[in-house]
């Protein structure tokens, strides 16, 4: 699905700038990083509404997999887990250059991949994603060096229900879960005065089909309903720096039990948690001429 750089220079051309870093840095999240063209989105659409079929012969290897997660039941949101394991455009995915490479520039160390997801609301009456922080699921493994991609593959508008961030909330420290699918108050309930005021400087990051969103561990982040005729679709990459491993004292565990669990105090590796870019490999001694963290 990708061509692979084979060499620093052919790397370098997948880079972020600088400037997008500092943003990323300040606000908790930078948006609108092109990753795939026209003809891969509709090979993913297609994949995808294979997947949203219960019935698709590779059904029993989703770790998560929910037709609808909403709360409401005048709503709809599909969410899944664990696509990359059946679809090969889904595999392919997490060895985009583009990917592979912003990982590295925003973790700083060599990158892994932690897991998927995929999102789908339907025209009209999708559902909505509450406020919360990534991490607050992910406490089983430590430390905290994380990295969310979103992936458009429809346009994201505020109509269609696209992702909105509260800038700098990344800084917020670790809060406890108050839900994923519903109500966008719920989490009012673990914010102070300053916080609960900071959601009235939310931001919209819209993006067209085929661009993405990175997003720290802490950001708050959520999605209100689709109200549009279309659907709004995305593909969530996430992803762990390499060294993070399987936490003893976790607050919060895996969603299933077929997520793959590592033993306790091991580190992420092998099949299920592959490494998706070494700095060291990749960039043959110039990794100095990469802006990162």
């Amino acid at each position: 699905m990708f061509a692979q750089p084979s060499s620093p220079g052919e790397w370098a051309e997948h880079a972020i700038h600088g400037d997008q870093i500092r943003h990323f840095e300040e606000h908790g999240f930078v948006a609108g990083i092109p990753v795939l063209d026209g003809q891969q989105v509709e090979q993913l659409r297609e994949q995808l509404a294979r997947l949203m079929d219960p019935s698709h012969p590779g059904h029993s290897l989703f770790y998560e997999f929910h037709s609808n997660e909403s709360n409401d039941p005048e709503t709809v949101l599909f969410h899944a887990l664990g696509g990359w394991r059946i679809e090969d455009g889904f595999h392919d995915l997490l060895y985009s250059p583009t990917l592979r490479m912003t990982a590295f520039q925003l973790l700083g160390a060599a990158v892994r991949f932690f897991h998927d997801q995929l999102f789908c609301k339907p025209p009209a009456h999708g559902g909505a994603v509450s406020w919360h922080q990534d991490y607050s699921y992910w406490t089983w493994t430590q430390p905290m060096a994380h990295l969310t991609c979103w992936i458009a593959l429809d346009d994201a508008t505020i109509d269609n229900g696209c992702l909105h961030y509260i800038p700098g909330s990344h800084r917020w420290g670790l809060l406890p879960v108050t839900g994923l699918a519903g109500d966008m108050k719920a989490v009012e309930q673990v914010l102070d005065l300053d916080q609960r005021s900071a959601l009235d400087g939310q931001v919209a990051a819209t993006l067209r089909a085929g661009e993405a969103v990175f997003h720290h561990p802490l950001v708050m982040h959520g999605s209100y309903q689709n109200r549009s005729p279309a659907p709004r679709r995305g593909a969530v990459v996430n992803f762990a720096a390499d060294g993070v491993w399987s936490h003893p004292e976790a607050l919060e565990g895996p969603g299933s039990d077929r997520f793959p669990i590592l033993p306790e105090g091991q580190p992420l590796a092998g099949r299920y948690y592959p490494l998706l870019f070494d700095p060291e490999r990749e960039l043959a001694g110039e990794i100095d001429s990469i802006p990162h963290l």
